[in-house]
Parts: structure tokens; C-alpha cells; sequence
């Protein structure tokens, strides 16, 4: 694509026009998918948290991160691009998912997901709980096939079940092994830390494939080292990322419902993932944030701020992926 097409590509409104604080809470200030017909990025929301343990109120948490993304401006220098004039990035709003019955609301989220990959985008989602990586991930595998999947939690979220619900945000990744939709060779848990049901949870975690970058691990060794770690295990399988923002320490995201002491710092976190820019990115997703338990939006900011970097890497992609052909 010529830089003249690129120019083409509609970015986000301009604040020195129209004040930051201004106007509907689109992502990055972007514009709505409906307004540029397709995009190469599609940023949607799943207002869904009915597969929560404890604290409910991600069903917020998309709306939260697009407010707090007010502040995100269009030029990256932690990966020298600006993003928007990369690549088409717009956002596509919220998939509806009946909060009653959590076997149809991971259909909807499928079929959803299905039809906005079939256009050609990229998905960066913003969740809602945990249980949405499954459909995600469905989705994702029947363009890609079984993708390497990089989980950045403190949890594992490879239980079976919870109160005998297969469907939760605990269950995701367990399911995902199950059907056959990760490449288990290329499967990470990263920012893991705190008490477990019992030590069967490692042994069944590591039976599916899972290695494991407690937070801890990235304290002592560095998020350059762990980066780097990373990129040798996912190779140039098509990768999806999946931010539990319950990730970061309690101080750095409170707002979210099973918080872990002694986790990541919101640095390590964007460091991490900046050094996983050569990876090949298909879709992203960040997850659990609760608006109702956070203070000042350090939660949101972080998650938005996230998000950023995942669109930043998937753009980069797309353009080099174009400059190519």
C-alpha cells in the first residue's frame, strides 16, 4: 500500500479541535466501524461477567478502558509508529451476550467474532471476564488453525470446573486444550502467582502444555530476559494474547475481581509486550477490569495503555504484511 492510501486511513479525532474529555468514548478517540466500512483492527467490547467467582463488575470494564483511552495519542515512540496511519484501527463497538445463560451468550460471542474476522480485521477485545478467551479463541482457530497462546494472569484459569460449570472465567483455557484449538507447544502463563487449590493444579496445568513465568520470575530475571524467553517458545506460530489485568499487582489495577498480591508492575507488563513486537499477532484480548473497585482509573489507564500496545504491534504487521506484497 502507498503512503498516499495510508494517509487515507481515518485516525482519531484531533484535540487541539475538540478538547480530550469531549464527545462519545470511542477507543483512542477512533472512529466507529460503521463510520470507515471495514477495518484492519477491530477493537469491540464484551460487556459480560456472569462467569465471575467473586467480584462481579467487568461487564464495565470495556466502556472504562475506552474512557481512560482519552489520553492515548496517535504516536507510539516505545515502537516508533504511529499505529493509526499504519492501518485502518476502528472501533466496532459492543457484542451483546445474554447475561442469563452462559452457553448462549459464548455462541453469541463466537458468531460475533466469527463475522468481524471474516471481514479481514484483527479483533482487540475488551472484556468483560475470562470466559470470553474461549469463543475468542474458537473463532480465532478456524481462520488460523490451533494458535500459540501466550496468558498474562495470576491465575491459571485451566480448572475444569466451578460448581459444576464447564463455562467460567477459570475454565477458558482448559476448554481451549480440550477442543483442540492451541498449539500446545507454544503455550505460556505469564504474571501467575498466589495460593492454589493444591499442587495438582501445576501437575494438570503442565499435562495440557502450559509453561509458567510467575511474577516473580519476571522480577528477578527482567522483562527484557522474559521477552525474550517468549519469542524463542512462539517461533512464527500465529499468536494470540490473552491480559487478565488481574496480571498487574493490586496497585497497579485494583479495580478488577480476584486480586493477587506481589504481582507485575504496569512497566514490566508494556515492556514485555513491546519485546513480543516481531511476533506474528492475530488477535488480542484485555480482560477483568471492574471499574467499581478501582480509584483515580489506574486500572483503566493501564488496560487502555495495553490495549495500545497490542494494536500498535498488530498495525505494524499489517502495514509491513502489505508493504510486502
Amino acid at each position: 500500500m502507498s503512503s498516499s492510501d495510508q494517509n487515507a486511513f481515518r485516525g482519531p479525532i484531533d484535540s487541539s479541535r475538540i478538547p480530550r474529555y469531549a464527545g462519545p468514548a470511542t477507543f483512542a478517540r477512533l472512529p466507529r466501524l460503521d463510520e470507515v466500512g471495514t477495518a484492519d483492527v477491530a477493537v469491540v467490547g464484551i460487556p459480560f461477567d456472569s462467569g465471575v467467582s467473586y467480584r462481579p463488575g467487568a461487564r464495565f470494564g470495556g466502556n472504562a478502558i475506552r474512557e481512560a483511552s482519552r489520553l492515548l495519542r496517535p504516536y507510539n515512540p516505545a515502537q516508533d509508529a504511529s499505529p493509526f496511519a499504519l492501518a485502518q484501527v476502528a472501533d466496532a463497538g459492543d457484542i451483546a451476550a445474554n447475561p442469563f445463560n452462559i452457553n448462549e451468550a459464548v455462541e453469541t460471542i463466537e458468531a460475533a467474532a466469527d463475522d468481524l474476522l471474516a471481514t479481514g480485521a484483527r479483533m482487540m477485545t475488551l472484556g468483560g471476564d475470562h470466559t470470553v478467551a474461549l469463543p475468542l479463541l474458537r473463532s480465532v482457530a478456524k481462520k488460523h488453525g490451533p494458535v500459540a497462546l501466550l496468558h498474562f494472569d495470576a491465575h491459571l484459569d485451566t480448572w475444569d470446573t466451578y460448581f459444576g460449570a464447564e463455562y467460567t472465567h477459570g475454565t477458558p483455557f482448559r476448554r481451549a486444550v480440550e477442543e483442540g484449538i492451541l498449539d500446545t507447544s507454544a503455550l505460556s502463563h505469564v504474571g501467575t502467582r498466589g495460593p492454589l487449590y493444591g499442587k495438582q493444579d501445576l501437575t494438570d496445568d503442565e499435562k495440557m502444555g502450559f509453561g509458567i513465568v510467575t511474577s516473580a520470575d519476571i522480577y528477578r530475571r527482567g522483562a527484557d530476559e522474559v521477552a525474550d524467553q517468549l519469542r524463542q517458545r512462539i517461533g512464527d506460530r500465529p499468536l494470540y494474547i490473552s491480559i487478565d489485568i488481574d496480571c498487574l499487582d493490586p496497585a497497579h489495577a485494583p479495580g478488577t475481581g480476584t486480586p493477587e498480591a506481589g504481582g507485575m508492575t504496569s512497566r514490566e507488563l508494556l515492556e514485555i509486550l513491546r519485546g513480543l513486537s516481531s511476533c506474528n499477532l492475530v488477535s488480542a484480548d484485555v480482560v477483568e477490569v471492574a471499574p467499581a473497585y478501582d480509584h483515580a482509573e489506574i486500572t483503566a489507564v493501564a488496560a487502555s495503555h495495553t490495549a495500545y500496545e497490542l494494536t500498535t504491534i498488530m498495525s505494524r504487521q499489517i502495514a509491513a504484511s502489505r508493504a510486502a506484497k
